[in-house]
């Protein structure tokens, strides 16, 4: 095992790490602040990338590309609302409803072909793999923080509006939060939109930063999703007490996460077995919190 290669690998393990670290922040919103499990992520992840490069494809403006992918992950995250405030199907089978159409779905958007890619040397991209050991101002660990602050300080800004703070409430107590007048419903249409909106931006880069779209990108990605926010809440859920420094946490917890993952691979495991290793890697961090209690329960009696 050469160390050498290893380092190598850390660049494009942080840029993975960043861009999916976006996709986490969405996983956050539905998981923490509404207290939804959404599985919709899962096919949200292929539709922003999708969308995203058949529209560069054939002529669109990066941006306007960028701005449609978020739209329609926004609109999933809103059939995803409606299937469970509007129809009464509990939330989980309501993203798993929308993810399986999201399948047929992104097939359609990309001609019915599995993949489609999109070439760094005749389109603008606004990230790509190329570039991820230039010290440049294209290098996509640069661009991701840029892209990371500013979608954060977005969401630190929303959820401090009146607005936001009911999505809170709704999240934190639903029966309080109807008591005192919130319209819950909307409140969790709207988390969800937002949610799948910011998944489908990650989708979206992801697709740039490897030059392709696939329609199984997203598969397994809501295992990704909540390891960050898992690894987050355990080192760093103490410190980063601040809602906005919460969601860094989240973006940091993907970033260590691919770490993790890279340096496993480096020592040798079967890449065959990299979704085996991902579930070890989230069941670890879920039962560190539920050790550390025993151990200090047990610390106490004795």
């Amino acid at each position: 095992m050469n160390i050498a290669s290893l380092i190598s690998a850390l660049p494009g393990a942080t840029a993975q790490g960043l861009i999916w670290g976006i996709m986490a922040i969405g996983v956050y919103i539905t998981y923490k602040v509404l207290d939804i499990a959404d599985l919709t992520v899962d096919g949200t992840m292929a539709t922003g990338g999708a969308v995203c490069v058949m529209m560069m494809i054939n002529g669109a403006n990066l941006w306007v590309a960028l701005i449609c992918a978020v739209i329609a992950g926004a609109i999933a995250g809103l059939v995803t609302g409606l299937f469970h405030t509007a129809m009464g199907i509990p939330a989980i089978l309501a993203g798993i409803l929308t993810q399986l159409s999201l399948y047929s779905i992104n097939l359609a958007i990309m001609g019915f072909k599995a993949n489609q890619g999109i070439n760094v040397t005749k389109y603008h991209l606004l990230v790509s793999a190329r570039n991820v050991k230039h010290i440049a101002a294209n290098n996509p660990i640069f661009v991701m923080v840029i892209v990371t602050a500013l979608l954060i300080g977005f969401l630190y800004w929303f959820f401090g509006t009146e607005l936001g703070a009911a999505l809170r409430a709704t999240g934190s107590n639903e029966k309080m939060a109807r008591a005192q007048g919130i319209n819950v419903n909307v409140g969790k249409i709207i988390g969800l939109m937002i949610s799948n909106g910011i998944v489908a931006l990650a989708s979206a880069l992801y697709a740039q930063y490897q030059g392709a779209v696939d329609v199984n990108m997203g598969r397994g990605g809501i295992v990704i999703g909540l390891a960050a926010v898992i690894i987050s809440a355990v080192l760093f859920g103490k410190i980063f007490q601040n809602f906005a420094l919460q969601l860094v946490g989240v973006s940091l917890g993907a970033v260590i996460y691919y770490i993790v993952i890279q340096f496993v691979l480096w020592l040798g495991l079967n890449t065959n077995l990299l979704k085996l290793l991902q579930a070890l890697v989230v069941a670890v961090f879920l039962a560190i919190p539920y050790w550390k209690a025993k151990m200090t329960k047990g610390a106490k009696h004795a």
